[in-house]
């Protein structure tokens, strides 16, 4: 008798990749499944903004959430740096946290436990955020914790800034640079590999420090710009500055044109991105600013984060939508390769 096909569950080729939706996919979810509407949202839920922006009396509430589900040594403070600086590239000072916490039964001790809230308070106090709640469980079926984390902030009304808000003759400013958090992922995620493939301990440790040095936040980056004229700011995470740089692109409706050789890739970055043959440009990039400012205010921008030690440099220019999302390399001018799946996913594979 021929068994009977179970049409129930998906087939394996239907499974979507690792990592965040893919662009088009979340835009159709976006577009398809609408809330009640409510005047006094002033930014809602759309592709490539990050945070919402609420109307309240004399300024706006800014909300975010963003989980952690790569790190996992370091987690709280992950968890903080990434949902901070999202509230930040609003122009908005982050104020208050909360954090669901998720942990693995037969894995979870009090000493974790104990680790994780330390690591939250720590960073919560370093920028000044208060913790304000949130709930922690041991739940089945995990092989690691995962923090889902809040953070809201306030920003005053004339100093809002949107991913949408970049205009064609904008020039664009990269802080830091880029595969900071990669780095450390890798560094944190692989470091008894790399010691057997004859990576020095001093190197491995400064990898996984990139965290603090240059460090994840673009807390100060985003507020010192903001005393200047920007017309957006992203902060590029998961697909690394290539995702970002789409983003901007998708929610402000132009294009973009990047030299490829402007964008800083520290050597550290480069040389694990190489040995575990990742994109740099596709990697996760928490740590690195992008801003969208008029041109005639690129120097002054520039000039303020320099004079308080961030280091940073103009990598392109914002052009009309009918111009495409193009990258200039070695002279050679072609589409930017992007995708919303992140490199770093091969090293888990």
């Amino acid at each position: 008798m021929r068994k009977k096909t179970d049409n129930s569950r998906p087939d394996s080729k239907s499974w979507l990749p690792l990592g965040k939706l893919d662009f088009s996919l979340l835009d159709k979810m976006l577009k398809k499944y609408q809330s009640k509407s409510d005047s006094r949202v002033i930014i809602g839920p759309k592709l490539g903004e990050d945070a919402a922006v609420i109307e309240y009396q004399d300024r706006y509430l800014v909300v975010k959430t963003d989980p952690i589900t790569f790190a996992t040594e370091e987690i709280g403070w992950y968890v903080v740096q990434v949902n901070a600086n999202d509230i930040a590239t609003r122009g908005a000072a982050p104020k208050w946290f909360q954090a669901t916490i998720l942990l693995p039964e037969k894995k979870t001790t009090e000493a974790l436990i104990d680790k994780i809230f330390s690591q939250i308070y720590d960073a919560c106090n370093k920028l000044n955020i208060m913790v304000i709640g949130g709930h922690t469980e041991i739940s089945y079926n995990l092989d690691r914790p995962i923090i889902v984390g809040s953070m809201l902030g306030e920003v005053e009304k004339d100093k809002l800034v949107s991913t949408s808000g970049a205009k064609p003759g904008d020039v664009i400013i990269l802080t830091k640079g880029i595969v900071i958090e990669g780095t450390s992922i890798i560094a944190r995620e692989k470091q008894e590999e790399l010691k057997k493939r004859g990576y020095q301990n001093s190197f491995i440790q400064k990898c996984k420090d990139f965290i603090y040095k240059p460090g994840l936040s673009v807390v100060e980056d985003a507020l010192l710009a903001n005393k200047i004229n920007v017309h957006a700011m992203h902060d590029p995470t998961e697909g690394g500055i290539s995702a970002g740089l789409y983003e901007i692109a998708a929610a402000s409706q132009v294009g973009l044109m990047i030299e490829r050789e402007e964008i800083t890739i520290l050597e550290e970055s480069r040389i694990l991105c190489k040995e575990y043959n990742l994109d740099p440009l596709r990697t996760i990039a928490s740590g690195a600013l992008l801003i969208v400012a008029p041109q005639n205010n690129a120097n002054n921008i520039i000039a303020i984060l320099n004079r308080n030690g961030i280091k940073s440099s103009l990598i392109g220019k914002i052009k009309e939508k009918s111009f495409g999302i193009k990258m200039l390399s070695s002279g050679n001018l072609a589409d930017l390769n992007f995708s919303a799946k992140d490199e770093i996913t091969k090293i888990f594979e």
